[in-house]
């Protein structure tokens, strides 16, 4: 994400952690007035076609967006985005609308966005609400401008203050550019605006590439990129420097992997390289990971993300506020892709022991009806239809 996004100006209270607990998608791909609840572990479920990576790549978008992103690298294909068949505007103008609900200290904050795709991509217009109340509102007036109008609570001698913001950025992030924080109505309109963006930045897409995992990597620093292909550096660093964790997926690795594991090991190769394998009993045997099948390789991935954390995993979290007050969101499209049902099981119900005290958020996409999460406690199923 883009690290000049402002600095908040407050860290949240003890104890608080904002969480993205609604996805909106009025009008995205294939969702129409689509609105979706959030839990801990959220798994969206339904036949191929009805939408389940579109909400993954709308609440990949908006993480995008609150960390500073300009629109154009957020939406590549901003056209795809528009519903099918949605019908052009005497102007010539098509788009699509997305939003979320953030709840934490400073209450349930909404932020909703129109995006125009067509016949140019900008944000049409933006709003920002905390428990019923506008805290900023943005407007395309000229269409000539690269800016919107933005309006905000103020609160003192002048209720709103304005100002023109650039069109291709989100105006909730940055706002603490713009906001003194003088008046009780500017510390709402800060507080949100932190609540929303320290929700949604701190995001972490996977989808594991197994063909990547089966091949030696150069030592490097260890943080797991997205198609997990450093695999084996990570385990390098995470054998000696989280011990209790890497018993834990060693453990996950028994359950999940086919015959005895009594390790998760790593080799030093003679060039230098390292390789991942699972050792298999007392006198040393090993079995490389190049040798373990697409679905073995994808759950120890998965089981690896889950039990970690921001400092090993590639992502950028906001730095000015306390870890212990941030939660981390796993995005993980395909979440049973090669898996048996055992395995997707099992990586659930390790999801909703992890995210139980509220550090850690899955949002995921199952193929079919994701049977093997309903009714596992902390997992919420949401179906879609084609």
């Amino acid at each position: 994400m883009d690290s000049t996004v402002p600095h908040l100006v407050s860290p949240c209270p003890a104890g608080a952690r904002p969480a993205v607990t609604q996805l909106r998608l009025s009008a995205f791909a294939s969702h129409r007035r689509g609105t979706y609840s959030l839990g801990p572990v959220t798994l969206f479920a339904g036949p191929s076609g009805s939408g389940k990576s579109s909400a993954l790549r709308a609440y990949e978008a908006l993480a995008r967006l609150a960390g500073g992103a300009q629109l154009g690298g957020v939406f590549p294909d901003p056209a795809g985005c528009v519903p099918e068949h949605a019908e052009r505007d005497a102007e010539g103008r098509r788009g699509f609308r997305i939003g979320c609900t953030v709840e934490g200290p400073a209450g349930s904050v909404r932020l909703d966005l129109a995006v125009q795709a067509e016949p140019e991509l900008r944000i049409v217009g933006e709003r920002l609400t905390c428990d019923g109340r506008i805290l900023l509102s943005t407007a395309l007036r000229d269409p000539r401008s690269p800016r919107v109008q933005a309006a905000w609570h103020t609160g003192g001698a002048a209720p709103v203050t304005r100002a023109p913001l650039p069109d291709d950025r989100l105006g909730t992030a940055l706002l603490p550019l713009r906001v003194a924080g003088k008046t009780d109505g500017q510390r709402q309109v800060l507080a949100a605006a932190e609540q929303v963006v320290v929700a949604l930045r701190s995001v972490f897409p996977c989808d594991p590439q197994p063909q990547s995992m089966r091949t030696p990597v150069p030592p490097g620093e260890g943080r797991l990129g997205r198609g997990c292909g450093n695999l084996a550096a990570v385990l390098h660093r995470t054998r000696s420097e989280c011990v209790r964790r890497h018993a834990r997926l060693t453990a996950a690795a028994r359950a999940g992997c086919a015959g005895p594991v009594s390790e998760l090991g790593v080799e030093e190769l003679a060039d230098g390289s390292l390789r991942a394998v699972l050792g298999r009993s007392a006198d040393g045997r090993a079995t490389p990971f190049g040798r373990l099948g697409d679905g073995e390789l994808r759950y120890l991935a998965l089981a690896l993300v889950l039990l970690t954390g921001p400092g090993v995993l590639a992502v950028d979290q906001a730095a000015e506020v306390p870890g212990a007050l941030q939660s981390l969101t796993v995005l993980a499209d395909g979440f049973d892709r090669c898996l048996d049902r055992d395995q997707a099981a099992g990586l659930a119900s390790l999801a909703a022991s992890v995210c139980a005290d509220g550090h850690l958020r899955l949002v995921g996409a199952v193929s079919g009806d994701g049977a093997f999460a309903r009714g596992a406690e902390g997992v919420t199923v949401v179906d879609l239809v084609a």
